[in-house]
């Protein structure tokens, strides 16, 4: 929390009213942050969280005897954020395609022309990147492409999600729409702030095999985790 005796108080760098409210770019120090109608959404401090949810989703195709696991499988992101999944999955050549899915123009503008191009301008000019502007669920349900893994970094998982509407991604229809959009035996990941056994039931009551929790210690707090499961064969 800033106070009257901060030496480096948080900057706005950019301030927009967006699709769904304001969402401001500022600088605190060093770092990066993104706030979504007064709600701090994520920075530039670590990493560690996103980048394992794109290694724990080729990792569980890895594991796989299945047509999910060809040898150039394509990934879907949801939520391009700060940039780390995108980064990270763009400098693993195995990956064969990823396709980052943000909803937000002024996110976009700021990797593509902003401060967060530092993070992200390799992987933009990677030619196996896509990047497109839409709500994710909207667009599970409406696109015709199936990937190997969906990674799913939105709001702050099933249990506490920023804009109400995003609630529904992790319910039967939004998950519904994820298995539509997966090859058979591919791996959704889905990250989240907090476990949530609820929502593990509900993977499993929407058809998803082998479901599992991996945890991503943090520096206070519960862990961060990585939600995996498979589409069925």
């Amino acid at each position: 929390m800033t106070t009257l005796h901060d030496p480096d108080p948080p900057v706005v760098l950019d301030r927009r009213e967006g699709p769904f409210g304001e969402v401001v770019l500022r600088r605190h120090g060093d770092l990066l942050q993104i706030i979504a109608n007064g709600t701090f959404l994520m920075d530039t401090s670590d990493g560690r969280s996103e980048r394992r949810l794109v290694d724990s989703a080729l990792s569980a195709l890895s594991a796989l005897p299945s047509p999910a696991a060809r040898r150039k499988p394509r990934v879907l992101i949801g939520g391009l954020g700060v940039g780390f999944s995108l980064a990270h999955a763009a400098a693993d050549p195995r990956w064969g395609g990823i396709t980052v899915v943000e909803r937000e123009p002024a996110i976009i503008d700021w990797h593509r022309h902003g401060p967060l191009r530092e993070l992200s301008a390799g992987a933009l000019a990677d030619p196996r990147t896509e990047i497109v502007e839409a709500d994710l669920v909207r667009h599970l349900r409406t696109a015709t492409d199936t990937y190997a893994a969906l990674c799913l970094d939105i709001d702050n998982g099933p249990d506490w999600t920023v804009t109400e509407d995003n609630h529904t991604l992790y319910g039967p229809s939004g998950l519904a729409a994820c298995k539509d959009r997966l090859d058979p035996g591919g791996v959704l990941a889905v990250w989240s702030a907090q476990p949530s056994a609820n929502f593990e039931e509900t993977l499993r009551n929407a058809g998803f095999q082998a479901v599992r929790t991996e945890e991503i210690p943090v520096v206070r707090g519960v862990p961060d985790v990585v939600h995996l499961a498979l589409r069925p064969t």
